[in-house]
């Protein structure tokens, strides 16, 4: 019987993400956390012979949303380009898991496609010491790249 070890859980600061926007590698340094998720397009059926509803994939969605510290313009003039020029912005996020202290290895997924949703551009808070903003996009398309090692 397998039992999973504690130091084989992988410790969510212990990684990197990376975009590249218009041709150009960018540390998000800022980041304090990121999900990124597929969510399935179902069809109901029901068919003669059986009382259940059935379900059939028919396509699929992904999204995601990033928590990011308020230290950048970056998100901000992607908006600007598009709401003043028309020209929107698609981008790779590359998301890295790799804890030392893990059996697991390293994990790296790549995200293709993403633009922009929605993002605060201007912001102040009183009651905040740290400013943070939500950022949430969509995204057309992934590929591992590598996959975490199985554990025995």
């Amino acid at each position: 019987m397998n039992i999973l070890q504690a130091e084989d859980t992988v410790n969510g600061r212990e990684g990197i993400a990376t975009a590249i926007i218009n041709n150009q590698v960018i540390e998000l340094m800022e980041l304090a956390n990121i999900t990124i998720t597929i969510d399935k397009d179902k069809t109901e059926f029901k068919a003669m012979g059986t009382r259940n509803t059935q379900n059939k994939t028919t396509g699929w969605k992904g999204t995601g949303s990033a928590n990011v510290r308020y230290v950048s313009t970056r998100w901000a003039q992607l908006i600007q380009d598009y709401v003043k020029t028309g020209k929107d912005t698609y981008f790779t996020i590359v998301v890295t898991n790799e804890d030392p202290s893990s059996a697991t290895g390293k994990q790296v997924i790549q995200i293709l496609g993403c633009n922009l949703d929605s993002i605060d551009i201007a912001k102040l808070d009183v009651d905040t010491e740290i400013l943070d903003q939500d950022i949430d996009f969509t995204f057309n398309d992934f590929n591992i790249l590598e996959s975490f090692k199985p554990l025995n």
